[in-house]
């Protein structure tokens, strides 16, 4: 079994998805017209117009937080730290660049993911990409095996993992038993999530700009003391990205291994187009009402994922005494640079952080996994139970275990759902299109973007129309089931 995990990861990691993400980025970023960079100002301007929500969604507000609270995990300080000890500070441009052209991924597949969403029995939204592949493309088979794949990875073993980084940056950092550790955490996340994605929105809402915003304000504070060696890092990063400027000491490979290195963190950070954040951007209830607002909102999250948050863990490390390439790595790296700017007080820094970062990860991927049981027909009050108290156990036996083996099945079954999920986007693109072409048409003649099921014919019979011709004109469009379940 190990060798089939390992040859999978191989396949998929080493060459589908690593060049797949990248060609599917590029390709939205053309199809689209550079629309992450013609209309970034409308990024944030549909977050800062996101308070209004209704009885079946969330804000854009509190779906961006849940998404962040996946995204921004302990990759966000260790996987830095590991791109620039294995590729160089060249890395870090490469990461730039797969961040820009991942916001043209995120924006698509969270648009679809708007576009197809569901009310479930209790009448509340649910979608995302297993519910755009059954019924925009009509491959229920294949919106099945995405969503098992997103049940064990997300749902599951990243929970261990996570629960992991927590235990050793505690036992660290503050001397606290791993056991304990775990308890504490399953005690806190079981409170979460037993309420439902909306408590997870609630506390996401709270917990990760304060997170975010403390991360980013340490971050600042070393710029700013270090700000006349600023330039020299900037042109240091961009020197080895293009081989002018050769890193020493233990990186080999050059500009190759610093664009391996800082794609590979890229995508692995952000998520663009792994078929998960579209999850909760599916439970949105979006402003303008119009499927491109959520996924612009979801394109931001990219952005701040890895534009902002690891480009500060990258400049903490280069901008300290400590980062000599090919010597220490992980969250150990990150440790040391803080502390050499801040003293001692940046070591318990980190440890904290860790615990936020990772604890809020922990129940944002469960709100995916929520989602792929309504699909798969397991979202009863029964079915919710096992998988709240799975999620729970996982925390528990992650904190105290290895958990190396298990991630290597965690990331075969991420590539299994991430490759369906570009293959179903690339099918839908030109829905996509039509969205964008239309919300920045309405946008250009100063009126609110709104969706118009009238406009969109070969939609019928596909999408919910109780949930879009409340807001639009039309009140004759099709309306599908609003449960969807495997083999419909």
């Amino acid at each position: 079994m190990t060798a089939i995990i390992d040859f999978l990861n191989n396949i998929f990691w080493g060459y589908v998805l690593i060049y797949g993400l990248l060609a599917v980025g590029l390709f939205f970023t053309l199809r689209l017209g550079f629309l992450q960079l013609r209309h970034f100002p409308e990024f944030f301007r549909v977050i800062f117009a996101s308070g209004q929500t209704d009885s079946s969604g969330i804000t854009p507000l509190q779906a961006l937080t849940v998404s962040l609270a996946s995204r921004v995990g302990t990759g966000n300080l260790a996987g830095v730290a590991v791109a620039l000890t294995l590729g160089g500070p060249g890395a870090i441009f490469w990461m730039w660049m797969v961040a820009l052209v991942g916001m043209a991924t995120a924006y698509a597949e969270s648009t679809l993911a708007q576009l197809y969403k569901i009310r479930n029995e209790d009448g509340d939204y649910r979608g995302g990409p297993a519910f755009y592949i059954s019924r925009g493309l009509r491959q229920n088979w294949a919106a099945v095996i995405f969503s098992v794949a997103l049940i064990l990875s997300f749902g599951l073993i990243f929970q261990a993992v996570q629960a992991n980084s927590i235990a050793d940056a505690m036992e660290a950092g503050l001397g606290i038993p791993k056991l304990w550790v775990g308890l504490a955490v399953a005690a806190l996340a079981g409170i979460v999530i037993f309420g439902g994605i909306r408590s997870i929105a609630r506390v996401a809402e709270i917990v990760v700009p304060f997170m975010a915003i403390a991360y980013l304000a340490v971050a600042l504070f070393v710029i700013i003391v270090n700000i006349a060696e600023v330039p020299a890092v900037f042109m240091q990063i961009i020197g080895n990205a293009f081989g002018f400027e050769e890193a020493t000491g233990g990186v080999a490979g050059g500009v190759m291994a610093a664009m391996l290195n800082g794609v590979k963190r890229g995508l692995f950070s952000n998520e663009a187009g792994m078929g998960s954040a579209p999850n909760i951007a599916a439970v949105a209830t979006p402003v303008p009402h119009h499927p491109s607002s959520q996924g612009l909102v979801q394109g931001l999250g990219v952005f701040i994922d890895t534009l902002l948050i690891c480009t500060a863990t990258a400049f903490m490390i280069l901008l300290s005494g400590v980062y000599e390439p090919g010597g220490t790595t992980g969250t150990e790296l990150t440790q040391m640079a803080l502390a050499d700017h801040i003293g001692e007080t940046g070591t318990y820094f980190v440890a904290i952080a860790i615990f936020f970062f990772a604890f809020t990860s922990i129940i944002g991927n469960y709100s995916y996994a929520e989602n792929a049981l309504t699909y798969l027909g397991l979202a009863s009050r029964g079915g919710l139970l096992v998988m709240r108290l799975a999620v729970i156990g996982m925390v528990v036996w992650g904190s105290v275990q290895a958990v190396s083996t298990v991630f290597n099945f965690a990331d075969a079954s991420m590539g299994l759902m991430a490759t369906v999920n570009l293959i179903a986007i690339l099918a839908l693109s030109g829905t996509v299109v039509k969205l964008t072409k239309d919300y920045f048409a309405q946008r250009a003649k100063g009126i609110e973007p709104l969706f118009d099921n009238d406009d969109y014919p070969e939609l019928q019979g596909r999408i919910d129309g109780t949930i879009w011709t409340r807001h639009g004109k039309s009140e004759n469009a099709a309306v599908a089931d609003t449960v969807v379940k495997p083999g419909e």
